[in-house]
This record gives structure tokens, C-alpha cells and sequence, in this order.
């Protein structure tokens, strides 16, 4: 019996890992995405140059 709860446990283990990476994974892409359009839309600064578009 403590050999098949060990396999379930692990099973639900890998199974929970499996979707919070699989969610991590979109989460990063999407944030890349992101920090892409950052550099076609950013903003002109004064003087021509053009600016940064995130403030820190």
C-alpha cells in the first residue's frame, strides 16, 4: 500500500510541476512580447534622440 501512495504522490507531483511550468512558460513569453513592442512604440526624447520607454 506505501509503495502505490509514493507512486501517486510522485505522479501528483510531476503532474503539478508539469502545469507550473507549462504556465511559466507562457507567462515568459508573453513578457517578452512585451519588452519587444517596447522598442517599435517607445517614444521620441528631446533633441531627436529617441528615448527609453520604461522610467527606472
Amino acid at each position: 500500500m506505501v509503495p502505490l501512495l509514493l507512486v501517486l504522490l510522485l505522479a501528483l507531483i510531476l503532474f503539478g510541476a508539469g502545469f507550473a511550468l507549462k504556465i511559466l512558460w507562457w507567462i515568459a513569453i508573453i513578457v517578452l512580447v512585451v519588452w519587444l513592442l517596447g522598442f517599435v512604440v517607445r517614444p521620441g526624447a528631446a533633441g531627436g534622440k529617441r528615448g527609453r520607454w520604461y522610467r527606472w
